[in-house]
């Protein structure tokens, strides 16, 4: 697969909203493995088609954990309960951390690679990485929702 560059702010793709998906085909497959690869190798934990300068609803989360690699195409926040704050960053926005409020849990009607439709629900960081996913589709910024930045060194005392 192929490791594609990140589009860095201020590109006016990453405040654009996305248009849904509506071939599922190798060419889509392609892509999604692509975005894995470029999140891997930039070590992120979710990547947005947007960030890669492309305006379709196609996102991926991967936090490691035992949910595996999920795929969000044409997602849609369906219920979304409770209040979590944390620390996000972004690929993005390269060395900037900032403290956001986000729904604890989430419950998402999304589509794989193939077209078939799933629920997905998640609490915790796993919901705080799909949200933030999601908002990339919807051109939305992560910035936006900062309450407080957080310098890179209070981040890494913060997780040790």
């Amino acid at each position: 697969m192929a490791i594609k560059s990140i589009v860095m702010y201020p590109a006016q793709v990453l405040e654009t909203p996305c248009e849904k998906v509506d071939v599922f085909d190798k060419k889509l497959s392609k892509l999604i493995a692509d975005m894995y690869d470029t999140m891997i190798e930039n070590d992120g934990v979710g990547l947005a088609a947007p960030q890669i300068g492309i305006t379709k609803q196609i996102a991926i989360v991967d936090i490691d954990d035992h949910h595996g690699t999920i795929e969000l195409i044409n997602p849609v926040i369906i219920e979304q309960r409770g209040l979590q704050t944390g620390p996000e960053g972004c690929l993005s926005f390269p060395g900037l951390y900032g403290e956001v409020s986000r729904a604890d849990y989430v419950k998402v009607k999304t589509y794989n690679r193939k077209g078939k439709m799933r629920m997905i629900e998640a609490e915790g960081f796993l919901a705080r990485a799909i949200q933030h996913e999601i908002d990339h589709l919807e051109g939305i910024l992560f910035t936006s929702k900062v309450e407080k930045y957080i310098e890179e060194d209070e981040l890494e005392s913060s997780e040790g």
